[in-house]
């Protein structure tokens, strides 16, 4: 078989572009294939993103990086937008002239076009050019299930979803999910955020296919539903392809020097640490985390704790002002027993640590399975996007985690954090949650695998390449 050529168009945002670049090492793992990753450049240079590609670059020299650059003038100030998301979306769609003509100069060479599920403006520019399109959603099936029913939810529910607080929603291959859980993004109907969602979603279904960042046996209820035709009744399923897990495989060195948190780490008792960690933009006000603290210091074990500045304070300084973040003499009191970092942590290179016994995560799918993968139980306090929806499925339907009570609330209390440390490290539940983990990071290693189910799925992508007529 003739090499392929595949392209794959991420959103903007370290938390989309890391699982799409796994997703290339993988293609090129196999073999028979050669990528390009097509990234929008905005004008507003965003360093994070820099360092990701730059890393990516010396990772990964096989992967070809191109950057699509937007016109400044395609983005209104940030202040005119609704939501956070809005001008992510408007860039996405500046950028569709640039990939077209990135793809035409590549036409006919291109076989496939992966992109984004908040990419779908690329469609178009697919179908233009007769290549065939594919969405990647790096996030649960169980999402996917649920965002294919919304359109539908939509028009038969009486009234936004933000009206009907914690009312049960039935969907078909998950379990019923509260209204209040849903993402922020789709709580009012008529805000211009939850428009442009469905527009998107009801878009979703003209993809040739859908790559989903998960594995089997993990979802096996929700791609059933999906396979099955349950989440678009009605209407065509494009084939799914479960080829996941894709996680960063990490990295034990920053600058040829190992983290001082992994040192620390290593002095620790064999399964002793509880390891918070709330992602790139996991922050809390100043009152929420003094009751962590106190929540900590009261369960009497071992923790590792990335902090970041309280939101209020986080447009003043950079660097958190732990002495006065958190209680006075809280560091000093558990000095003995916990680590405190300021906004960043090697979160890949913390989970595999055989010191780490559970995880209280924000639920963001790439996370989630990090911690999958590493055999780590969960205390899952979401805080944004779809990581409420992500717990539902987490909790209830994976069992890989227990849920911090008082999320959806303006503060989860002291006690409260004491109580879900101490189930998770000391409880009949810690032996049921460890036994669960144990399998899910059995099964996830299989999947990925030669010979199996998410490596075979992949090679079924490829192979449906060479079966299609552009």
């Amino acid at each position: 078989m003739a090499e392929k050529t595949v392209v794959l168009y991420p959103s903007l945002g370290v938390g989309h572009l890391n699982p799409m670049a796994q997703l290339a090492k993988a293609l090129l793992r196999r073999g028979g294939v050669s990528v390009t990753i097509a990234v929008v450049d905005p004008p507003e240079k965003d360093a994070v993103l820099a360092a990701a590609l730059a890393r990516l670059a010396a990772a990964s020299p096989a992967i070809t990086v191109r950057l699509l650059p937007i016109p400044p003038s395609s983005r209104a100030p940030s202040k005119s937008y609704s939501h956070p998301i809005m001008p992510i979306l408007d860039a996405l769609r500046a950028a569709s002239p640039a990939l077209r003509e990135f793809l035409r100069s590549h036409a006919p060479a291109v076989d496939a076009l992966v992109v984004d599920m908040f990419c779908t403006d690329a469609l178009d520019v697919a179908a233009e050019l007769a290549i065939p399109a594919y969405i990647f959603y790096p996030s649960a099936a169980g999402d996917l299930a649920v965002y294919l029913q919304v359109p539908d939810l939509r028009r038969a529910a009486p009234s936004s979803l933000k009206d009907m607080g914690k009312a049960p929603l039935e969907f078909a291959g998950v379990p019923p999910v509260r209204a209040h859980d849903m993402p922020d993004t789709m709580q009012d109907w008529e805000s211009d955020v939850c428009q442009v969602r469905l527009q998107q979603l009801a878009r979703m279904p003209e993809a040739t296919g859908i790559l989903v960042n998960s594995f089997e046996w993990l979802e096996s209820r929700a791609l059933k539903a999906l396979r099955e035709g349950h989440c678009l009744p009605g209407h065509s399923t494009p084939k799914i392809y479960c080829v996941g897990p894709l996680v960063d495989g990490g990295r034990t060195e920053e600058n040829g020097e190992r983290h001082a948190c992994l040192g620390w780490l290593d002095r620790q008792p064999k399964q002793s640490v509880v390891f918070l960690c709330f992602g790139s933009m996991g922050a809390f006000s100043a009152a929420q985390l003094k009751e962590t603290a106190r929540g900590l210091e009261r369960s009497g074990h071992r923790f590792l704790w990335t902090v970041r500045s309280s939101r209020r304070e986080r447009s003043n300084s950079l660097e958190p002002d732990l002495e006065a973040l958190l209680p006075d003499g809280f560091l000093e009191r558990t000095k003995d027993r916990g680590f405190v970092l300021k906004n960043w942590a090697p979160q890949t290179e913390v989970l595999r640590h055989e010191a780490v016994a559970a995880f209280v995560t924000h639920c963001g799918w790439n996370s989630a399975l990090e911690a999958i993968m590493s055999g780590v139980p969960m205390i899952c306090w979401p805080l944004y996007a779809e990581q409420r929806l992500n717990k539902v499925h987490m909790v209830e339907e994976m069992k890989v985690g227990v849920v911090v009570e008082g999320y959806d609330e303006e503060l989860v209390m002291a006690d409260e954090v004491e109580i879900k440390v101490r189930l998770v490290m000391e409880s009949e539940e810690e032996k049921k949650l460890r036994e669960r983990m144990a399998t899910a990071k059995e099964m996830a290693a299989d999947a990925i695998k030669k010979g199996g189910s998410s490596d075979v799925e992949l090679g079924e992508f490829l192979r449906g390449l060479g079966n299609i007529s552009t």
